[in-house]
């Protein structure tokens, strides 16, 4: 069985090898990952074959249903709100504090991460961090998914030893999913590699500021705020203490001017990652194939 599933792999390899050179083009999920799927680690032995063809090689960023997101709308939250309307985001959060235990603190952050526990997400970063974070912030932290062992364990030892500030919710619950979005201010998502990511556009659609690794789509949604202009926190390096820096920075820009990050909010629930411009860009791809 072993060897069968290992020679399926190369007959994969060799099929998706022959569209990829046969192709008039070829589409990756965001800009940045297609020119990491240049690269062994990304690849996974296509490399030389991306490289071949980097010329047809195009991005095109995936997008997220802005109807079905959308936090004016959504039966989920305990209160609707909008990027001209935030008063029911407050309500949102301390009906998120209500519902997991959570300290009824309206001015404490709530950190939040909506994830698959596997290595790949960046839990080994939060695995370095979390005692930071708990130490020197005032920040709850929540986190909801299920996965490997390894990390289950390990945020299950965390809720013990931070109770009412740090929270697991185990498994996968749209409903409850949607209340995190809703209910937290700061939004963690630290990937090893992250093709696109469509949680970080969830979060800005819920004013919840992403705090993300500069990787795959993650690096062509989310732009740092440090200039003024960004609509998230960013880091570039798979380090814990580069990841820290980040998360601080959002920490203290929140806790520092209300109307700042207010400010912030309403220019991250603005941006479009609508389907409609994934699709308008392949219309302009397509339209340059027909043309040449």
């Amino acid at each position: 069985p072993e060897m069968s599933r290992g020679l399926g792999d190369v007959y994969k390899r060799q099929l998706l090898k022959g569209a990829i050179v046969t192709a008039d083009a070829v589409t990756a999920v965001s800009p940045t990952y297609a020119q990491e799927l240049k690269y062994a680690y990304f690849a996974h032995g296509l490399e030389s074959v991306m490289q071949m063809v980097e010329g047809k090689l195009h991005g095109v960023l995936n997008g997220i249903d802005m109807q079905r997101y959308d936090p004016s709308r959504d039966k989920s939250l305990a209160a609707a709100y909008s990027p001209d309307d935030l008063a029911g985001k407050k309500k949102d959060k301390a009906a998120l504090q209500r519902v997991l235990g959570l300290q009824e603190r309206p001015d404490t952050p709530i950190l939040a991460m909506v994830t698959r526990l596997v290595s790949h997400k960046g839990l080994d970063l939060v695995k370095g961090g979390v005692d930071n974070i708990m130490t020197y912030s005032n920040a709850q932290f929540v986190v909801l998914g299920s996965g490997d062992w390894e990390y289950e364990q390990f945020f299950k030892e965390m809720q013990a030893k931070y109770p009412g500030r740090f929270v697991l919710c185990q498994g996968f619950v749209p409903e409850l999913a949607r209340k995190i979005y809703g209910g937290s201010d700061i939004f963690l998502m630290p990937s090893k590699s992250e093709p696109c990511g469509l949680s970080q556009m969830v979060a800005l659609r819920y004013g919840s500021i992403p705090v993300v690794r500069e990787t795959g789509g993650l690096k062509d949604s989310i732009t740092d705020s440090g200039d003024g202009k960004g609509n998230g926190f960013t880091f570039q390096t798979y380090d814990t203490q580069d990841m820290l820096n980040s998360v601080h920075r959002a920490i203290y820009a929140y806790n520092e001017s209300k109307d700042g990050w207010k400010v912030l909010v309403e220019r991250a629930m603005a941006c479009d990652n609508s389907w409609g411009r994934s699709a308008n860009d392949y219309i302009r791809l397509y339209k340059q194939l027909i043309n040449s």
